[in-house]
């Protein structure tokens, strides 16, 4: 019975391999790169065809871009100098009370330059999250409890185990249900991978933008038909929490390109 439903939407979508598919690897501890077209893996490499190109430049030019006020510079110095930072997000706030992600975190300096008013999935925000991840690609996950808040810390993953394993919306699924137990099963022109967030902000061919973690775990309760939380709500911030431990020690590899 408890399979049940995931049996259900496996055939809905289609999501049994036929006998012309190839296989795709199941390992949990894989980027979600590995499960890309070799088209869509090759396209990074080549700047001149990539969107992602264009999303770097604009980071680049927002890091020095000091028409409202200090730039991202004039703090931090080169982007080089921050190049371990989006290992370690998301963390916990001044007073243990608010899980920030790297987008909040740029959210909340932009305010403090004069860039008052914008949202984790402005695209000048994800320019600059999408500069500060390539500065770190290559560099393990390294998200940490912190020394001062540890208990906080604790209770906020806690609550992102749980939700990956608790089953919603009308699908009646769990995030374990597709990134654990269906890794590499096909899902229409898309594979199922295990996760893990090494890869964002990703440039999704069918958004026609860039797009955060945030946005991306949205989709997926859109996909199994439950109550969508609103951006930046606390519970995805926890998931991303649980994942980005889960994925401990993994490198990362974006910004990168999904269908």
């Amino acid at each position: 019975m408890k399979h049940r439903a995931l049996a259900l939407l496996l055939a809905c979508l289609g999501l049994a391999a036929t006998a012309q598919t190839p296989p795709w690897p199941t390992d949990i501890k894989l980027s979600g790169n590995a499960f890309l077209t070799p088209g869509l893996r090759a396209l990074p490499a080549d700047p001149a065809s990539s969107p992602i190109t264009l999303v770097l430049d604009r980071g680049a030019a927002l890091w020095t871009d000091t028409s409202a006020g200090a730039s991202c510079q004039s703090c931090h110095g080169e982007v080089d100098k921050l190049k371990s930072a989006a290992t370690q997000f998301p963390r916990l706030g001044s007073g243990g009370q608010r899980l920030n992600n790297l987008e909040d975190q740029i959210v909340a300096c932009r305010a403090r330059g004069g860039h008052a008013g914008a949202k984790v999935e402005d695209d000048d925000v994800l320019a600059l999250s999408a500069l500060l991840h390539n500065a770190a690609k290559g560099l393990p996950i390294h998200v940490a409890a912190p020394v001062d808040h540890a208990a906080q810390w604790q209770a906020r993953l806690e609550n992102g185990t749980r939700l990956f394993a608790r089953r919603i919306g009308r699908m009646n699924l769990a995030c374990v249900h597709c990134h654990d137990q269906s890794v590499g099963k096909q899902m229409r022109a898309d594979v199922i991978s295990p996760g893990n967030p090494t890869g964002f902000p990703i440039y999704r061919m069918s958004w026609q933008k860039t797009g955060s973690i945030d946005r991306r775990l949205r989709a997926c309760y859109s996909g199994v038909q439950a109550t969508i939380p609103p951006a930046g709500d606390p519970d995805l911030r926890d998931l991303e929490l649980y994942l980005k431990v889960r994925a401990n020690g993994m490198p990362l590899d974006g910004p990168s390109i999904r269908r």
